[in-house]
This record gives structure tokens, C-alpha cells and sequence, in this order.
């Protein structure tokens, strides 16, 4: 695969560096760590402060997402790989404000095992941290068993509405279940048809013949459900779309806010093509949409694919939606 970069071993501290640099008004390492990227008025006083991390080769996720009205701070690993548990304590100190700490990441061993090492060490410094893990690809585990799901594009909308409520000035309690509440109604499912290459590795991350696509692949290549010949883009959403709703309970008159998000190569293009035909499920349901998202939202390096969220909305949660934000890669409302 063609690609740009200069030494496998320096790529993520690069990107960082390059990432801070583009946005110093904005963003900036946390102290004497440069694996952990933090909004440049951090600590914001009397805020809860919303921490997340994880591997590298997810552009936004993670540190795109970092600033007003979304999350405080992230530690970045190397690629498809957990930061360490002190970039986390490093980076917790960095941004606690006063009103305690959310982890908010996604659900993978290594991560939530060096987070809670880090919540550990946090609490004996009297940092209070909870956490709350995004599970959201409904491939990756049967119903009944959602705690055992990866997390995927859903950390988007958890974000979301993590970052709003914070913002309103809620305490950590009522962040943590306004948190898990909204994630309790988000559902996500993936599609690829041709691997990434990890840099260094010298082979794709798995492979798929030329006329093959596999529904359910996570994003670091992990086993989906279902692979087989690859078809056009209305007879694979509408295969998505019927997985997504029949996991999520929902029914005529229900107002959902629906994320088309590429894995890294599919174009924009074609990801409007998949949101029409997944607008018009959704029509033939009843089921409203409020606040479409189309683009790159959490993506696995080049891996061409695209994944499906569904987030079903109350009132409360579009407000949330409403909340202005103002990230390098995403910028909703009044700065």
C-alpha cells in the first residue's frame, strides 16, 4: 500500500505533534506527556472534566475530538493499541477541574485495564473518577449480552452528550447516567471490503478476496458476522438497517439521529448513498430522523467500509444534539 509517512516508530508522536501544532489554540499536550492531548484552557474550573483514549489510526477519534462542548482530553497509544495507564494519570491530573473525572472510552481489555489502573492511582491523589464504557457495535455480541460489545462510531454521540451535559454545569453522577441512559439507545454495525496496513507491519491487517465484503468487521480487522459477495450499497444497508432495528428497540413515531461514517477510504459520495437508502428504511418504519452525520467520524486508517449508527432520541438527548461544539474536526453553534 502507497502511503506517507517517515519512520514506522515515530509516526504517532508525529501526528500528534502536527495535530498540536494546526490547533495551539485549541490544543496542547498535558504536562511532560506527549501521548496526551488536552484542550489549551485546560483545567476548566468547576466542569467535570470528560477523558478518553485509545489507539491511534481512529481520525477524529480520539484527540479530534478534544475541545468546547465534547471532551477535555485523550491519551493516544500507538496504532490499534491502548495508551499506558501513566499518559492516563498524567493526563487526569491535567485536566481535573475540581468537580471530578469521566473516563469515557471504548469497550477493548487492554484500555479498560490500564484506565482503571489510572482511576486507581487518581483516587489515592483524591481525583474522583467514574466510568463509563461505550459498547455500541451490535456484531461484536449477541442481545442480552450488549456489556460484552466493542465500542465503535458510538463514542461519537457519546461524546455528545456527555460533553453537553458537563457543559450545563451537572455534577459527575448525573453525567455518568445521563451518559449511560443515551448509550443505552445507540447501535452500531460496520462493513469492509478491503483491510488497512498498520505502519511497520508490512501486510494488511486481514484479508478479503476482490469480490468479497464482510458485514460485522470491528475496526481493527476483528471477525464480523457475515462475509460474502460484495453488493451494491442499497442491499447491504438495508441487510445493516435491518440488524440496527432489530437490536434497538424503537417503534412507529420514534425520532432517531443516524451517523453513515466511513472506515477511512470510502468517499462521501457513496456515504450519501447509503444515508438515502437509510432514510428511506427508517421512512418506511415511521421512525423520524433529527440531526443526520455523514463523514469521516471514526475511521481505521485506509479501510475502505463504513459503518451505521442509530441513536434514538428524546427530548433531552436532541438538546444535547443542539449543544454547540468547537473541536478541530467538528464545529456546530457559536464558538
Amino acid at each position: 500500500m502507497k502511503t506517507f509517512y517517515n519512520e514506522a516508530e515515530s509516526y504517532v508522536d508525529e501526528m500528534l505533534e502536527g495535530i498540536v501544532a494546526a490547533h495551539p489554540d485549541q490544543l496542547t499536550f498535558a504536562a511532560g506527556e506527549r501521548r496526551a492531548v488536552m484542550r489549551a484552557d485546560a483545567p476548566v474550573k468547576d466542569k467535570v472534566a470528560i477523558v478518553t483514549g485509545g489507539g491511534s489510526g481512529h481520525l477524529p477519534v480520539f484527540m479530534g475530538y478534544v475541545g468546547k462542548g465534547l471532551i477535555d482530553g485523550a491519551a493516544i497509544g500507538n496504532v490499534f493499541a491502548s495508551p499506558s495507564m501513566n499518559q492516563m494519570l498524567t493526563l487526569t491530573r491535567s485536566v481535573h477541574g475540581g468537580r471530578g473525572v469521566l473516563y469515557l472510552y471504548g469497550n477493548y481489555g487492554g484500555d479498560v485495564m490500564n484506565f482503571d489502573m489510572a482511576a486507581e492511582m487518581a483516587g489515592e491523589e483524591d481525583i474522583e473518577v467514574q466510568t463509563v464504557l461505550v459498547a455500541d457495535d451490535v456484531a461484536s455480541a449477541a442481545k442480552g449480552k450488549e456489556e460484552d460489545r466493542r465500542g465503535v462510531a458510538g463514542l461519537f454521540y457519546a461524546y455528545k452528550v456527555a460533553g453537553a451535559c458537563a457543559d450545563g454545569g451537572a455534577d459527575l453522577q448525573t453525567v455518568v447516567s445521563t451518559t449511560r441512559e443515551a448509550l443505552s439507545q445507540v447501535r452500531s454495525i460496520g462493513v469492509a471490503i478491503t483491510p488497512c496496513e498498520v505502519p511497520g507491519a508490512g501486510k494488511p491487517s486481514f484479508s478479503l478476496k476482490e469480490d468479497e465484503m464482510e458485514i460485522g468487521m470491528g475496526i481493527h480487522g476483528e471477525a464480523g458476522i457475515q462475509r460474502g459477495p460484495r453488493r451494491s450499497a442499497d442491499e447491504v444497508t438495508a441487510d445493516m438497517m435491518k440488524l440496527l432495528l432489530e437490536d434497538l428497540p424503537h417503534s412507529g413515531g420514534d425520532t432517531v439521529s443516524v451517523l453513515v461514517n466511513s472506515l477511512g477510504a470510502t468517499p462521501l459520495e457513496e456515504l450519501y448513498i447509503i444515508y438515502r437508502k437509510a432514510a428511506q428504511v427508517l421512512k418506511d418504519h415511521k421512525i423520524g430522523v433529527y440531526r443526520p452525520y455523514v463523514g469521516r467520524y471514526a475511521t481505521s486508517m485506509e479501510m475502505a467500509g463504513f459503518s451505521i449508527t442509530l441513536f434514538r432520541l428524546n427530548e433531552p438527548f436532541k438538546k444535547y444534539l443542539d449543544h454547540p461544539v468547537w473541536t478541530p474536526f467538528i464545529r456546530e453553534g457559536a464558538r
